[in-house]
């Protein structure tokens, strides 16, 4: 129903193992908890890194918005039970795209020494049974960047923030004009892309 099962994280390691990297996965989830799994094995070059190597992420924000909060998948989305207005939402996500400095939305702490980053795709977007999809494809992210972005279209589908006034909170680059960080339980990384 959500999509969940086509999600990708990316990670590695070195090995002097001898068991062939296609066997790896197999090998490996014998000793992981059930709830994470490998999927594919490859080798690569030793200079690379999963997260300082990839070129652009993609990250996707989960929520509810039905009559009914979901027994089954309440931990893996957010519930809000209001109607949002998605065409709103829609426009106003499109604000995001392009290089800006995000200070606006940055948690308080965060190490980055720039807060400028290349959005390449916003999007909103209307998926089964009432969900909305939140997605964000950039060359880097700050911390809880997506969920402050996520918390400030939903102030603009509830008619708190207009579509437009989102230029003018990325460049006043406050925090405090921007929307609040939304829990974590909605939040994926999709895809991470490194050509």
């Amino acid at each position: 129903m959500l999509e969940f099962m086509l999600f990708g994280q990316v990670a590695n390691f070195k090995t002097n193992s001898n068991i062939p990297v296609e066997k790896l996965p197999i090998a490996i989830n014998t000793n992981l908890k059930k709830s994470i799994r490998i999927i594919k094995a490859e080798e690569v070059e030793e200079k690379f890194h999963s997260r300082l190597s990839c070129k652009k992420k993609t990250y996707r924000y989960v929520i509810n918005n039905s009559l009914v909060e979901s027994a089954i998948f309440r931990n893996l989305e957010i519930y809000i039970p209001y109607r949002l207005d998605i065409e709103k939402m829609k426009k106003a996500v499109k604000y995001f795209e392009g290089e800006h400095d995000f200070k606006a939305f940055k948690a308080s702490g965060t190490s980055s020494k720039s807060s400028v980053r290349i959005i390449y795709k916003a999007e909103v977007l209307e998926a089964k049974n009432n969900r909305i999809y939140i997605e964000l494809t950039g060359n880097g992210f700050l911390y809880n960047m997506v969920r402050i972005i996520a918390g400030t279209l939903v102030d603009v589908g509830t008619g708190k923030i207009k579509p437009e006034d989102i230029i003018n909170i990325i460049n006043s680059k406050d925090r405090k004009k921007a929307g609040k960080t939304l829990p974590p339980n909605g939040l994926y990384l999709v895809c991470v892309e490194y050509n």
